[in-house]
């Protein structure tokens, strides 16, 4: 999907430089629910590059300030596995917390709205509007 950087819709290209790629997630119910990934087959955070590195808190930090411009949301949550199959890729999850969210869905219950089906999920046009957002507000 990297290898397509430019032709992507907003939502699969929020932000991007030569190391690193934003997207909205898909199968969330949460609007403006991120994911960071390097643009390179990374499995594991000790393997990437000192450049990789270098820019990775520059855009949690700023990604963070986005979300909060454009979402409201009170502090975002980090967070990096690559342990599912299928998604063994190194990438971190920057997720808004809403300051009226839930108390079940407070901390690791956040994910409890990840993996939703597609009628639960925030819809392509919204992702797109979003995006297109997050991206003024990071220019």
């Amino acid at each position: 999907m990297n290898a397509r950087s430019g032709d992507l819709p907003p939502r699969e290209e929020v932000a991007s430089d030569p190391y690193w790629r934003v997207a909205h997630v898909f199968d969330t119910a949460l609007p403006g629910w991120l994911v960071l990934m390097p643009r390179r087959h990374v499995t594991t955070v000790a393997d990437l590059t000192d450049e990789e590195a270098a820019g990775l808190g520059t855009w949690l930090t700023r990604l963070s300030r986005a979300l909060r411009d454009v979402t409201g949301c009170a502090k975002t949550y980090l967070a990096q596995f690559a342990e599912k199959e299928g998604f063994a890729h190194v990438h971190f999850h920057v997720v808004p917390r809403m300051p009226d969210l839930a108390a079940p869905l407070l901390g690791p219950g956040i994910f409890g709205l990840l993996g939703v089906s597609e009628e639960h999920a925030v819809p392509e046009p919204e992702r797109d509007s979003l995006a297109l957002a997050l991206r003024a507000a990071l220019s």
